[in-house]
């Protein structure tokens, strides 16, 4: 039976590495993303600076593993053998939980995943206790939970995102008024000034924030308190002639300095307090199992009044904690898909928007630019035009979505309002006493800074507030799933450990393999090079060459829909038709992307070339129809089959597959004429015309006559002129693609 501990002690110490990969994988996000968007400074410095604070803060995080001892609970209530169920349950419902989050690419609170994992486990170890106890009530609850941590927790939540983005915003739209967009000049007057502001803010956090729990905080703090303001005031003034110093040998911005240090405040704060998230719990059952293994006693009545006592952490644990924080940062995906979420959401230029918006995100969006047209009305004119002028873009070329990508998401300006606001507001909070969440203050600043700084105009508003909405509804997400998930894994777990313990940790291992190989799924997609491409010719002849491959794409993938559809019209199958549905989806899904960057193709045309740009939309329009033809034919089919009505009659099936046969002869003939460039063989294309058309309107005269005298189904007959005259709308946009490509190309 003591075997079991030992067992479940070694699983822990191997969930707990597990738990650091999607701990930072989810945590990189806020300390890295002001530096990696503003692409002011290298990556790999970027990397570098943040490593050396992660790794400086894991090894100094002694002090805050005591949270995952006695802050949720009380130790003394529950007996080793409970305590180890709950800290089991804890953390696998953990890792679940923030891979989950991790391979969705959205950001989460490890701190409330956390906290609320260990609070519904310890619930429902109370419940059992109080259920199997004759003197116990419900009423006693309170004896086994520090409820009061919880409530900080929630309230913290909402005092996060509404202080950081209003703050955020107010900052951020204050600096701008005074920098404006071509702030080069204005750094160069008054950059000192703003770096020393910014570089005390972000100092007076490392010491207040990123110090917390080191052996030498309590001195620390005690010498801040006392000497706050002095201390204040020196470093301002030493760090803004550091700046203008900087600036004058250098000959470059100290907004540079600024993003650095502010990257390595964030990264060594995170580290030194979130580093009890990832493996606070397995240190806690070590130190159980360790007084437990020596006190000789049953583990079913040994008390864990051990867990109430400070016990420092052991620093080579600390050491190795932290080396796995700094792998992960440098080679975790998910890191990275994560970051990509945030700063999409905060990009200054049109780019991919990766959430679609919804009732609500539209009603705020409404409303906000209705009191922003209020205001505006209100304001002098004079004020309007200063301001407006503060805001006026640089004259630059015209990027498209996927350019967008590779240049800075927003400028220096916006990266150090991040990291300044973001460490002010951590600091007062922690000063304070107060429960703002770090995860959610650095989001929530970013939020505000892009909305003060207009990256949320008419063309993006609803899809970034979308965003925003499902960041945060996924916050209250993993408080919910946590609170109910790990109570459930504790229930388990009591009911028969020998048995649900190897399998929740089989399970566990498959759903992070499941979670792996979806992630890698979809970066396939985003990478699939079978994708429609964007043409980025600024020619006409260029124009035409780019505009063939992508008709071959959609022609192949014509053949490849079609075959599927007759073949799942004949089968009477389901799956072939539904999957027949999610190809032609995914077609049009690229087509219209080729349609959104029609804008930005036609700016980046030369002059001389600008006809081409009549031929790409005519181009892409017959594309659209393609796509739209097959939609139609795909869902008319799926819905036969899948509604269970009477099969086609062997004739019309055979008449259907005769069509596309027809049109399939057609379509490699045009993937010969286009892969081999020889347009010059359209004309034999387009001689087939006619005799496809004549092949169609045979068929729907057969079935005519069918329908008179024998055909006893209208569900059927619908169908069969639903697809052949679906075909002849096919066959006319394919003909219609290949004589503007004729024309164009004589031409």
């Amino acid at each position: 039976m003591d075997n079991v501990y030992l067992l479940m002690l070694i699983a822990l110490a191997v969930l707990a590495v597990a738990d650091i990969v999607v701990g930072v994988s989810n945590d990189a996000i806020n300390f890295l993303n002001s530096a990696i968007g503003s692409k002011a400074i290298s990556f790999r410095t970027i990397m570098i600076v943040a490593s050396l604070g992660i790794f400086i803060g894991a090894v100094f995080s002694s002090g805050m593993m005591e949270v995952a001892r006695k802050g949720i609970f009380n130790p003394g209530a529950f007996y080793f053998d409970e305590i180890m169920i709950i800290f089991m349950a804890v953390i696998i419902t953990d890792i679940l939980l923030l891979d989950f989050f991790n391979t969705m690419g959205l950001p989460t609170s490890t701190t409330v995943s956390i906290v609320f994992n260990l609070l519904g486990a310890s619930i429902v170890m109370s419940l059992i206790k109080i259920g199997a106890s004759e003197t116990e009530t419900i009423s006693n609850l309170s004896n086994y939970i520090n409820s009061e941590q919880a409530l900080t927790i929630i309230s913290g939540i909402l005092l996060s995102v509404v202080i950081s983005f209003s703050v955020g915003a107010f900052v951020q739209w204050i600096s701008r008024i005074i920098f404006t967009f071509q702030y080069e000049q204005k750094i160069k007057n008054f950059g000192a000034l703003f770096g020393g502001v910014a570089l005390t803010s972000i100092t007076h956090f490392i010491f207040i924030k990123g110090l917390k729990g080191t052996p030498y905080s309590d001195e620390l703090s005690g010498i801040l308190k006392t000497n706050e303001f002095l201390l204040v005031a020196v470093a301002f003034i030493i760090l803004t002639l550091f700046s203008y110093i900087f600036q004058k040998i250098t000959k470059k911005s100290v907004l540079l300095v600024v993003i650095g240090v502010g990257t390595f405040g964030l990264a060594l704060a995170f580290s030194g307090n979130d580093l009890v998230n990832f493996i606070g719990v397995s240190m806690a059952a070590y130190h159980s199992y360790e007084a437990w293994i020596v006190s000789g006693v049953d583990a079913k009545v040994f008390s864990m009044d051990v867990l109430d006592k400070k016990v420092p952490a052991e620093p080579i644990l600390l050491f190795i904690a932290g080396g796995i924080m700094v792998l992960t940062l440098w080679f975790s995906k998910k890191a990275k898909t994560v970051s990509e979420t945030e700063i999409s959401l905060s990009r200054q230029l049109d780019t991919h928007e990766k959430f679609n918006p919804n009732f609500l995100s539209r009603a705020i969006v409404s409303m906000s630019f209705g009191f922003s047209s209020v205001f505006n009305k209100l304001l002098p004119t004079v004020a309007k035009e200063k301001i407006e002028k503060s805001f006026e873009k640089k004259n630059t070329v015209v990027l498209s979505k996927d350019q967008s990508i590779e240049a800075p998401a927003f400028d220096v300006i916006r990266a150090s309002v991040n990291l300044m606001v973001s460490g002010v507001l951590i600091s007062l909070a922690t000063s304070m006493k107060l429960p703002l969440s770090t995860t959610y203050v650095t989001f929530m600043v970013a939020m505000g800074t892009s909305l003060a700084d207009r990256a949320w105009g008419r063309e993006s508003a609803v899809y970034r507030v979308a965003g925003v909405l499902n960041v945060i509804g996924g916050w209250f997400m993993t408080a919910l799933i946590a609170l109910l998930a790990s109570g459930i894994v504790v229930f388990l777990i009591r009911w028969n450990k020998e048995v649900m313990i190897p399998v929740l940790l089989l399970l566990t291992v498959l759903l992070l393999i499941k979670n792996f190989l979806k992630h890698k799924q979809l970066q396939m997609k985003t990478l699939d090079p079978k994708k429609l491409k964007k043409s980025k010719s600024s020619t006409v002849q260029g124009i035409i060459a780019e505009s063939a491959d992508n008709i071959v794409n959609v022609v192949e993938r014509t053949n490849k829909i079609s075959n599927a559809i007759v073949k799942g019209l004949s089968s009477y199958d389901t799956d072939l038709l539904k999957k027949s549905k999610k190809g032609v989806l995914k077609l049009d899904s690229e087509i219209e992307e080729l349609r959104d960057n029609i804008f930005y193709f036609i700016k980046n045309l030369d002059e001389k070339n600008v006809r081409g740009s009549n031929f790409y939309i005519t181009i892409l329009a017959y594309l659209t129809d393609i796509a739209q033809s097959l939609d139609f034919i795909s869902k008319k089919s799926f819905k036969h089959v899948n509604n269970q009505h009477l099969k086609l009659k062997f004739n019309q099936i055979k008449d259907i597959q005769h069509i596309f046969i027809e049109i399939e002869k057609i379509n490699n003939d045009i993937i010969e004429v286009f892969s081999s460039r020889k347009f010059d063989r359209i004309s034999l294309v387009l001689s087939q015309k006619e005799i496809i058309k004549e092949a169609i309107n045979t068929k729907i005269d057969l079935q005519v006559e069918r329908t008179r005298t024998e055909e006893s189904s209208p569900k059927n007959t619908t169908l069969y002129f639903n697809i052949l005259l679906e075909a002849k709308d096919l066959t006319n946009s394919i003909f219609s693609l290949m004589e503007e490509y004729h024309q164009s190309y004589k031409k």
